[in-house]
Parts: C-alpha cells; structure tokens; sequence
C-alpha cells in the first residue's frame, strides 16, 4: 500500500514566502505545524491508502485525462481559515481561477468514479494550505492577518503538469516522493 494524491507543484514567489514569515512571526506563540515551502502544492484529490497493483490502472487514467487539455494559469490571491475562528483547523492562502482548474479537477475526479477510485464527497475548495493549527491563545491575529490580506495576490501560477505523489509520514513530518508528472499538453 503506498498513502499517495494527485496535485499541482507550486514554487513559491517571494510575496507567498514574506506571507509565510510574517505569518510565523506574529503566531510564534501558538501551535502550528507550517508547511515546508519546498514542498508546497495544490491537491487536486487524495487518495489514501492505495494498492500498489492499481497504480499503472490510475496513471493511466490520469494520462488520459490530462493529455490534450491544455496548460492554464490560477492565482494565489487572499488568505483564510477552515472551520472557523472560533475552531482553527488550517490556515490557508486562496485560489482564483476562471474554470480551468475546476475542469481539471472534475475530468480526473470522473476518471477516477468510472473507475473504483475513491474521492471525496465533499465540494472542490481549492486552497494552498500553509498551516495546520494545533492551538492559537489568541484568534484576533489571525483574524487581523486575514483582512489585511484578503485581497492580496501573491502569485501566478502556470499549471502544465499534474503529479502523483506518494506521502511518506515520518516523524519530522512528511516526505511527499513524485512517482508519475502528467503534462496538460
């Protein structure tokens, strides 16, 4: 079994990187597992646990799905929460997109339903998550940071490619391994 998701690759722009630091510097006092910069993406699906017999079945879904589909661009534009202010779960940065990405995502997700994979129920909500929170003493900084940024853009980002990656949890947090890059071309 092998945990892996699909996902776009980001390489973070100077504007998302100072976002981080600044984030870092006012919640230094709180609980939060920040994402490694180096290994910041976009999921487009997790699928779990997967047998690793199924894995040339998926890639071959995911060639097809991608092949012909044509490179696009999305912004990271504005931050935010999930749960809420009151519950902090994640803290994320946002994505505008004009379709293309949507599409992707529903193309692959049809994909994967034809052929036993499983995806979430759950609506797509494209974000770029940049912390997972454990506790915050005092949630007015967060709240604070999110109307100063709310619509701030920090970049453009070309999507050509989809990954399929493995996750390999370790203590010192996880190892994300490409195992296939499909081209959107």
């Amino acid at each position: 079994m092998k945990r892996i998701f699909i996902a776009v690759s980001i390489d973070p722009s100077n504007e998302l990187l100072a976002l981080m630091s600044e984030l870092k510097s006012v919640l230094s006092k709180d609980r939060i597992k920040w994402v490694d910069h180096g290994i910041m993406h976009l999921t487009l699906s997790f699928l779990g646990d997967t047998e690793e017999k199924r894995i040339p079945e998926l890639s071959a879904i995911l060639k097809d799905c991608c092949a012909g589909s044509g490179s696009f661009y999305f912004k990271i534009k504005g931050m935010g929460v999930f749960r809420n202010l009151r519950d902090l779960r994640v803290i994320w940065a946002g994505i505008s997109d004009d379709g293309n990405l949507e599409r992707l995502y529903n193309k692959i997700r049809e994909g994967l339903n034809e052929k036993g994979f499983p995806t979430e129920e759950r609506p797509f909500s494209p974000h770029l998550t940049l912390g997972r929170v454990k506790s915050v003493g005092n949630t007015n900084s967060v709240k604070a940071l999110i109307e100063k940024y709310r619509e701030k853009e920090f970049q453009s980002v070309q999507v050509t490619e989809i990954i399929l990656y493995e996750s390999i949890l370790m203590q010192t947090g996880p190892v994300y391994k490409p195992l296939s890059r499909f081209s959107l071309q």
